[in-house]
């Protein structure tokens, strides 16, 4: 009696890519809904002929340009470790890992010293309610991310090298951030 051959191997589950896109397209949907709210409001208040952006409100133009720039260089991070799991190279996977966690610390950073800066308070307005709505939940998707980023190394130096679904899920992630905050950078910051 002859055995029979193996049947194909099943195929690769992607769970976490899946839901990983989606909850990414979901961070762009709100950001997006909260900033047309925004834009909405804006343009009432131009409509009416007062200033939007009240007086005594100066924002600090210099750290939300940085923080423009730093997210291509965590988006290329985040890729890298992507990169050097598929080569098996441990080092540069831990190393651009850690290095993705620190620029999104400095980002982080830079939206505290705007916060510090802005000489306006949550309940002053629709401005300061608007403002601080749109810049607190950027930085709670934030906190959001770092904790991937901490998740994906654990699981990494943990032993699950072979598991590289989590290092392409947390590089969509980043690369979401950044179309979360190009739009609130140029709504929020630059047009004000």
């Amino acid at each position: 009696m002859e055995a029979l051959t193996a049947g194909p191997a099943p195929a690769p589950r992607n769970q976490l890519l899946v839901g990983t896109t989606v909850a990414s397209i979901a961070m762009v949907m709100l950001t997006g809904g909260m900033l047309a709210v925004w834009a909405v409001k804006r343009s009432a208040v131009i409509e009416a002929g007062e200033n939007w952006l009240p007086s005594s409100v100066t924002i600090p133009e210099v750290p939300t340009n940085v923080m423009l720039i730093a997210f291509p260089a965590l988006c290329s991070f985040a890729q890298w470790a992507v990169w050097a799991a598929k080569r098996n190279d441990r080092a540069n996977t831990v190393f651009a890992l850690g290095t993705t966690a620190f620029v999104a610390l400095l980002i982080f950073n830079a939206q505290a010293f705007v916060w510090s800066q802005v000489d306006v308070g949550v309940g002053e307005g629709e401005y300061g309610s608007m403002f601080f709505a749109i810049t607190g939940t950027f930085a709670a998707l934030m906190i959001v991310g770092l904790l991937f980023t901490a998740v994906t190394a654990f699981r990494y130096l943990a032993g699950r090298t072979r598991d590289r679904e989590i290092l392409t899920a947390h590089a969509i992630f980043w690369y979401a951030m950044t179309v979360v905050f190009t739009a609130i950078w140029y709504l929020v910051y630059v047009t004000k």
